[in-house]
């Protein structure tokens, strides 16, 4: 599968104004369908004091609203940088049909965007994780489980 170099070039025109424009980070994204652009999305963390809103994430929110679908089946993404962790899980969840990227992550590395330590902290037990996460009242957390299993309003994703 091979992408269309226009929309990563339009990814990566995003990611140079947003940084031009002070308006955050050097990152953008591009949603395409049936061959048309139908979001796009710029890395707004800090202008939005948010620390989920990356290119990806903003794109595929974007996107998602456009479409009015939870789901992006048949969209290709293009984004200026090797997704992180948290966007590569969005957008397996997105159910996109295939991402490309600019930059890889250590080029995103040399400019203080490393996110390698992300990837290490997930292979370790949870007790040896460096921010504490503890599992509680796990038999009353099942009740929302056991109630989305009945519900009439359970939606398959």
């Amino acid at each position: 599968m091979q992408g269309n170099p226009e929309f990563m070039l339009q990814a990566i025109q995003l990611a140079t104004d947003n940084v031009t424009s002070g308006r955050g980070g050097p990152f953008g994204a591009v949603v395409v369908k049936d061959g048309k652009v139908i979001a796009t999305g710029t890395n707004q963390v800090t202008a939005a004091n948010d620390p989920t809103a990356h290119a990806e994430v903003t794109a595929i929110r974007n996107a998602c609203t456009s479409l009015g679908h939870f789901q992006l089946d048949g969209c290709d993404v293009y984004t200026s940088c090797e997704p992180c962790p948290m966007c590569l899980a969005a957008l397996y969840w997105s159910r996109c049909r295939a991402i490309y990227f600019g930059n890889c992550a250590a080029d995103a590395a040399k400019v203080g965007f490393d996110d390698s330590f992300l990837y290490e902290e997930v292979k370790k037990p949870l007790n040896e994780r460096t921010i504490p996460i503890v599992r509680m009242l796990p038999e009353q957390a099942w009740e929302s489980f056991a109630a989305w299993e009945k519900s009439a309003f359970k939606v398959d994703y």
